[in-house]
Formats: C-alpha cells, sequence, structure tokens
C-alpha cells in the first residue's frame, strides 16, 4: 500500500467533475439552494463535496470501496490491525470502546480524571467503574496520568473487570508508563482502551510518548483534527484484535453514528493520513523546535513558568509532549482565566484552555515564528502590567477538588427517582447530573457520586474566577439534582 494514495479523496473528486443530477439530498444541491452570503463563505468545492453515501461513494456503515480502502491505509500508518473513521469526534470513538467490553454490572477501571465521553458510555453501558486516583500536581494544580502499580492494584482487587481505560497523553501533553500497564492489563487477559485524543501526532515522532498502538493497546480512539491536520469532529478509532473483536467494535460504533456521514470529514481524514505517514516526522520535528523555543522564552519572564522536561520522573509522568505549552500564571496573583480574558482583550490571542492558574497553548505544524513571537511578547506585557501583584505576594492558593465517593453506578443514578435542591443544601446527598468544568471536561461530580462540602467550594471558586462550569440542568447553579430520599413512613 502506498501511504501517496488518498482513495477517498481523490474518488470524491472524480465524482464531482463528472457533475451529476442530484435527485439526492443534501438539499442545498451544491450550494444552490443556500443561503447566499453562507454559500459564497464557504465556496463551491466544499459545497460539491458536501454529499451523501450513495452508491459510488460507498457507505462508512458498511465500506466496501473507497472508505474501506482508506481506513485500511489508516491502519496500516498507525500500526493498527483495523481503522474506522469517526464523524461523531472522538467522544463518540470513545464511547465505542467502553460499550463494546462493557455490559450492565460489567466493571471497568477508569483514572478518576476521565472526559465526560468516558463517563457517558458508562452510564449508556449500564458499567460500573471502578477508579483509580491520578497523580495530583499540587503546584500546577492539574491531575497527571495513572501509575502501573494502580492499575496492578486495581486488577488484583477486580480480575473480573472487562476493560482498563487510560489517558494517554492528558489534555496537557503528559503520559504515563503506558507500554507497562498493558503488559499488566494483558497479563490479567483484560484489554487495555486508551483515550488519544490528544495524541494523534504521537505515533510520528520519537521524542514524543509512546502511542496506543506502539504500546501494544487494544484499542485507541484518537482526535485526527485536534493535531493531525483534519477538519473538527473527524477522528478515527484504532484497533487491535485478540482480546476485542473488530467487528464487534464497527457494530457499536455504527450504532452511535449518524447515517448521514459528512464527506468533508471524512476525506479530511484522508488527507490528513496521507500528511502524517508520508510528512508527519519533519512538520512534528519543526513543531517540537518551535515549542522548546517559545518554552525557553517564556522561562525568561519574570513570574512566569512553562513546564519543560524537569516534570518528569515518576511512572504517572514518564514522558510529555513538548508542543503543549503548559503555561503557570499564578505567582502574577492571575487565575488562568484572567490570563486569556488578557490576551484576548490585549492581543487578540485565543488560547486552548485556561483554569484557576494556568493557560495551555498548542504548537502545531500549523504556526510559524511569528505566532510563536507574538505570544512571548504578549506574555512580556502580562508579566509587566501585573509584576506589581507579585511584588507583593499575591498568589492564589492551589485548591484541588476531592474525588467523592461513589453510592450508586453512574447508570442507576442518573434513572433514578430524583428531585432539585438548592446548591448549597447538597452536601451529603447522591447527585443524579453531570457537573465539570469544560475544557477539559473532567468531571467535578458524576451521577451516584456523594456530594462533598469541598467539592461544592470549588464549583464556587471555579464560578467566581469565571471558568465555564457545565453540566447541571440549571446553569445558574443555584440548585442540583440529586436522588430523591424517602422518608420512613411511622
Amino acid at each position: 500500500m502506498s501511504q501517496l494514495e488518498t482513495p477517498l479523496f481523490t474518488g470524491l473528486l472524480e465524482h464531482i467533475k463528472k457533475n451529476p443530477v442530484q435527485f439526492h439530498i443534501p438539499g442545498h444541491k451544491k450550494g444552490a439552494g443556500m443561503d447566499p452570503e453562507f454559500r459564497s463563505f464557504i465556496g463551491e468545492n466544499a459545497l460539491a463535496m458536501d454529499l451523501i453515501n450513495i452508491s459510488p461513494l460507498d457507505d462508512l456503515h458498511h465500506p466496501r470501496g473507497m472508505i474501506k480502502r482508506a481506513q485500511e491505509l489508516a491502519a496500516e500508518a498507525f500500526g493498527a490491525d483495523y481503522t474506522f473513521f469517526s464523524v461523531q469526534g472522538t467522544s463518540g470513538a470513545i464511547m465505542t470502546m467502553v460499550m463494546s467490553v462493557a455490559g450492565p454490572g460489567d466493571k471497568i477501571i477508569v483514572p478518576r480524571n476521565v472526559h465526560k465521553s468516558v463517563m457517558s458510555a458508562i452510564v449508556f453501558s449500564g458499567a460500573t467503574p471502578i477508579f483509580i486516583h491520578p497523580e495530583i500536581d499540587k503546584e500546577l494544580g492539574i491531575s497527571h496520568g495513572i501509575t502501573p502499580q494502580a492499575v496492578e492494584k486495581a486488577l488484583r482487587q477486580h480480575p473480573d473487570a472487562k476493560g482498563v481505560l487510560v489517558i494517554n497523553p492528558t489534555y496537557f501533553g503528559i503520559a504515563g508508563d503506558l507500554k507497562k500497564i498493558v503488559d499488566i492489563a494483558h497479563a490479567y487477559g483484560v484489554p487495555v482502551l486508551v483515550d488519544e485524543a490528544h495524541g494523534v501526532h504521537i505515533h510520528f515522532h520519537e521524542r514524543l510518548p509512546l502511542s496506543a498502538m506502539q504500546a501494544g493497546a487494544d484499542m485507541a480512539a484518537t482526535s485526527v483534527h485536534k493535531l493531525g491536520g483534519s477538519l473538527t469532529q473527524s477522528s478515527i478509532l484504532n484497533v487491535r484484535e485478540g482480546l476485542v473483536s473488530a467487528k464487534h467494535v464497527q457494530a457499536i460504533l455504527s450504532m452511535l453514528t449518524t447515517t448521514s456521514t459528512s464527506y468533508l470529514l471524512l476525506a479530511s481524514l484522508d488527507v490528513a493520513r496521507k500528511q502524517l505517514a508520508t510528512k508527519g516526522r519533519e512538520l512534528i520535528d519543526n513543531a517540537i523546535r518551535l515549542a522548546d523555543w517559545t518554552r525557553r522564552q517564556i522561562n525568561e519572564i519574570p513570574y512566569l513558568y512553562c513546564v519543560g522536561e524537569e516534570i518528569l520522573g515518576t511512572e504517572a509522568v514518564y514522558d510529555y509532549d513538548p508542543t503543549k505549552l503548559i503555561i503557570s500564571v499564578k505567582e502574577l496573583g492571575l487565575t488562568g482565566h484572567d490570563a486569556e480574558q488578557w490576551l484576548r482583550e490585549a492581543f487578540n490571542i485565543e488560547v486552548e484552555l485556561s483554569d484557576l492558574y494556568n493557560i495551555l497553548c498548542i504548537i502545531t505544524p500549523g504556526d510559524s515564528e511569528r505566532e510563536a513571537g507574538l505570544l512571548v511578547e504578549a506574555l512580556r506585557r502580562l508579566s509587566a502590567q501585573f509584576s506589581h501583584q507579585a511584588e507583593e505576594g499575591v498568589k492564589p492558593k492551589v485548591l484541588l477538588p476531592d474525588i467523592p465517593a461513589l453510592a450508586l453506578t453512574p447508570r442507576d443514578a442518573f434513572y433514578a427517582e430524583t428531585e432539585v435542591v438548592p446548591f448549597r443544601e447538597s452536601a451529603g446527598r447522591i447527585i443524579a447530573e453531570f457537573v465539570m468544568v469544560y475544557p477539559p471536561g473532567i468531571p467535578i461530580f458524576i451521577p451516584g457520586e456523594i456530594i462533598t462540602e469541598e467539592n461544592l467550594n470549588y464549583i464556587e471558586t471555579n464560578l467566581a474566577a469565571g471558568l465555564p462550569v457545565q453540566g447541571p440542568e440549571d446553569d445558574t447553579l443555584q440548585t442540583l439534582r440529586v436522588i430523591k430520599e424517602h422518608k420512613p413512613i411511622w
């Protein structure tokens, strides 16, 4: 197979050149039936490629032609036995992984700092999560990876678990010792599922952490759109057969996937794979060099700290992705949200995320010295403007959320009889909804956990800082939905 091929993209272009008369959806008919202003902005080529799964174009739900060939090329590029394209983002691929191995009552071992899609899949499947506490960085105020020792302990206590889910790397680019975790789980005959949302590029450069397939994992949900050059919402699911069945995985993914699949998204996956496979190392090498330069410049700015390889040294922080710039601003007496807003208003710079103590900036092959220089100059100005706070000793205390106790399975809690109570009167009750800060989408509470006073305080701290707390039905967070308590009848 030649990685220079783009069977899906090329096949679509050939179909478009034929200019067939379309008596099928989408109803805009190459843009002719669309609002003219939007049509003009999007362009004729994109609208011509907005097609549907008619016979000549194959079908993602039962691929036999150009989509099948494109997925086979992707499997070869990523070292998988099978690769499936996802137009439901990596969230859809993650939900597929969980629901492929775990059903009602089954146990699945997961880090507590998982993305909300993992917990959604656990609710849908009826599985019981066995939580592993991730290593917490008390200086940065973020969660890292899980250790092989913690996985070994969990499997000793729960050898009947149907899977182990690992985040590799985390949103912040931190990776644990995935190879050792895979070896431990496989010794118990348990498959390893990897949330690789933030690591599509790591497979293509030796300086980056091991990818899921390189480490021998059984499945990996990988966001090609985040760092690999495809369009937003396009991802892949890599599968290694043995402990899981690729046909079963494909059936679950099909159940979770729209039948109106976007050929724009699918074609972008095809060409992104080609670029990663043929030019990926060179492009990523340039991005790493640019990130290293940017990190050095930031670390020369007073009161700012950009994390580097000095963070390594434990099995939970076994490796890291240098293209992720974790920039701590707490020495300036600012929250990450303060810094994000200031960069937006003063320099028209948008960051990937902010939290109470940090901002996260991502360097990709789409960046140049110009963008990196603008970021460095903006951060110099930020430091100069707020240095008086640092000199006065204004520095926020690092506050970390508790890991609440799980009293009910998430599914039982989600579908239980519930009631709404005032936010401040909810401590001690069992929550029936999700509460999280997004991004990164790691739940503070999941259905079935016991609400703690400390985590209510943590939520209020995030709200006061302007961070996006999401999940509850009441988006004002004046109330929370909890399991209804029935008083005894005397």
